[in-house]
């Protein structure tokens, strides 16, 4: 049973990483929490679902509903943070929760209040196999594999290529970044649209998963990516990656071992003892303000 457990919380955990690389990059970037990044996740989810309801084949409704997500989560930066880039970020964040209820506002108008089915692509990854005592579904080989591909090529794109070299320095100090002749704003804008492309990603595999969409679920999985962040290190790469693992193992086995009612009691009560003891995180690096 505890391999079996440890294995489910890898699956959800790999989903939770790759949201909480968004929240991560976006707060490097302009040192704010984006609590709307879970409803953006959610309404790409919706849209990819409404594609493939209307007939349009699994390969194709994908893209079309990340790229739906991005377009949500660049208008979102355009309308509601870009103006209040230079305020104090207080103003960003109450922005952000203000997003965040107007998106599952007009999701609920839009795709109605209740859970809609999520069906697997027909005929794709429906076996399963016993591997020692666990049961490994070929889907959920499929969300690892997605996720950790994912990961390492944003990771790569981060680290090497010369968009993510500037992407970095922006990151580092904005004001510096721009007298270099970095396009900050260009910058911040491709921020948010891979955030927002990992995130709808991560919500399609977890729509699939639970053959669940609903227009309040991007809450839940925002709150706990939100907390892998937190966990890891925000503005760490490794550390949202780190964290999201940790955070749904923890819940798999609280869910397990103390109760299903009590499994996001239990990922967060793992958060606090975390950072009572590291408020910056497992990987995340103290900072210094000088008042």
């Amino acid at each position: 049973m505890f391999l079996q457990q440890l294995f489910n919380g890898i699956v959800i955990g790999g989903v939770y990483a790759l949201t909480a690389l968004g929240y991560s990059m976006v707060y490097g970037m302009i040192r704010m929490m984006n609590f709307a990044h879970g409803d953006i996740l959610m309404f790409g989810t919706q849209l990819t679902l409404t594609f493939v309801i209307l007939g349009l084949p699994f390969p194709i409704a994908l893209p079309l509903g990340m790229l739906a997500g991005m377009t949500t989560a660049l208008l979102v930066a355009a309308g509601a943070y870009m103006p209040l880039l230079d305020r104090p970020r207080n103003a960003l964040v109450l922005t952000s929760v203000g997003a965040s209820f107007l998106l599952v506002n007009v999701a609920q108008l839009v795709f109605g209040a209740s859970v809609r089915p999520f069906p697997k692509p027909e005929g794709l990854f429906t076996g399963s196999r016993v591997i020692g005592n666990v049961v490994v579904t070929d889907f959920q080989l499929v969300i690892i594999g997605v996720c950790l591909v994912s990961m390492l090529v944003l990771t790569f794109f981060v680290k090497v290529t010369k968009f993510g070299i500037a992407m970095r320095a922006t990151s580092a100090n904005m004001t510096a970044a721009r007298l270099m002749g970095i396009p900050a704003r260009t910058i911040v804008y491709t921020t948010f649209a891979i955030g927002s492309l990992m995130a709808v990603l991560g919500g399609v595999l977890i729509g699939i998963y639970y053959n669940a969409v609903w227009p309040t679920m991007g809450f839940k999985i925002g709150l706990a990516a939100f907390s892998a962040s937190i966990l890891g290190g925000i503005g760490s790469l490794p550390g949202a990656m780190l964290g999201g693992f940790l955070i749904g193992i923890a819940e798999s086995l609280g869910a397990a071992y103390v109760s299903s009612g009590f499994r996001d009691g239990v990922a967060f009560g793992v958060l606090i003892l975390i950072l009572l003891v590291r408020p910056w995180g497992l990987i995340g690096q103290p900072e210094i303000e000088n008042i």
